[in-house]
């Protein structure tokens, strides 16, 4: 049978870490090591193109990533702490959705650069603040400038969230989620516009009983979760055309829930 057989395939992924406190409160550290990601193992075994029926070439089911990155983390004091990471990482081969297939599909190597940093602080004790961000910079490795952006890889994202916990039992908490904007093609042209979400979380003890209220999206934004750019074509249209397909974000909701313990 076309696109049958069987194989077998293996990796090696070495991980080296070594760490340094340079006193009680601040410590820096390198961390590498190799990983992979796999693919559909049905491509493993192509031969044949099952659409077109011409000669396929077959993929590698397991694709070799490896990583470094290198950092501090600083523990200022109990209520607040730290962390920043510079961080590097290369895939022989990236998985990219195709939209009017409705699957994704190996393509070229790629490579990650970037920083991430994380911020904790707890200026009372019924009061916690966090926030992360991260910057990265996504290329494909042998395409040309110009055409080697890695469709819906985001440059910046980041969080913000407080939480306030009373004597009385009553919880608060306030989360922000910030994607930014992204390629959706490798040459840049269509892009991916950022959102920003709110949410808000309440929560109430009633003996054995727990009382909460969500509100997803409290300021109902109108940004898309999930967004492409390729091309499409439907029944009654002559020809092709190349457009954005997304899915929305929820508008403001509201989610009771009830909470038993026993």
């Amino acid at each position: 049978m076309l696109n049958s057989g069987s194989s077998s395939d293996s990796i090696v992924n070495p991980k080296f870490s070594i760490a340094y406190n340079i006193d009680d409160r601040w410590e820096i550290y390198v961390n590498y090591g190799g990983g992979f990601h796999s693919n559909d193992v049905r491509a493993a075994e192509l031969s044949v193109d099952p659409v077109t029926g011409l000669p396929a070439e077959a993929f590698d089911a397991i694709v070799k990533a490896t990583g470094i990155e290198t950092g501090f983390r600083a523990e200022i004091s109990e209520r607040l702490n730290f962390s920043a990471t510079f961080f590097s990482l290369e895939l022989d081969s990236e998985l990219i959705f195709v939209g009017d297939a409705g699957t994704t599909e190996p393509n070229e190597g790629t490579e990650r650069k970037g920083v991430e940093a994380t911020f904790f602080w707890r200026p009372a004790e019924w009061l916690v603040l966090d926030v992360t961000a991260a910057k990265t910079d996504a290329r494909f490795s042998n395409a040309p400038p110009g055409e080697d952006r890695i469709p819906d890889a985001h440059d910046v994202v980041g969080s913000f969230g407080a939480t306030a916990v009373l004597d009385s039992g009553f919880v608060a908490s306030f989360r922000v989620r910030h994607f930014g904007d992204a390629p959706l093609v490798e040459d840049n042209s269509a892009r991916k516009d950022g959102t920003t979400l709110v949410n808000l979380g309440l929560s109430y003890p009633l003996g054995e009983f727990e009382l909460g209220l969500d509100v997803l999206n409290i300021f109902d934004s109108n940004g898309n979760d999930i967004e492409y750019f390729y091309e499409s074509r439907l029944f009654d249209e002559p020809a092709p055309v190349e457009d954005f397909h997304f899915h929305p974000v929820e508008p403001r909701e509201f989610r009771f829930r009830v909470r038993y313990t026993f």
